[in-house]
């Protein structure tokens, strides 16, 4: 079962980090682990713009690193996945409130099961 957050404090950093271009399409494209370079690839974006927006996400919370896995090439990269499945921004009050659905340690393992 998943639960619904409400976090007004951490609203500012949600909102802001969400307003950021192709932060939706990274948290789209993150619903299973990749690397920031299969990020970047997949949506089509440069590099370091890819990085500063994970940064942003990681730090909203809205994305993790699940680990470290080897590149192509060898080197050890960070795993990012979305933390979230859905996310609900109400402005019907003085101030924006947000409410995520979080997704389950349950959801990301059967996720991965059939992906792998």
């Amino acid at each position: 079962m998943s639960r619904s957050d409400r976090n007004d404090g951490n609203s500012r950093t949600v909102l802001s980090a969400l307003g950021n271009k192709y932060s939706a399409e990274i948290l789209c494209a993150a619903g299973t682990p990749k690397s920031a370079q299969t990020l970047s690839e997949d949506i089509e974006i440069p590099i370091a713009t890819c990085y500063r927006r994970i940064e942003e996400l990681v730090d909203a919370g809205l994305l993790t690193c699940e680990g470290r896995r080897l590149s192509e090439e060898g080197r050890r990269t960070n795993i990012y996945r979305r933390t979230l499945d859905e996310i609900e921004i109400d402005f019907g009050g003085e101030t924006p409130c947000v409410s995520q659905k979080r997704r389950t340690e349950a959801k990301n393992r059967l996720q991965d099961q059939f992906q792998g």
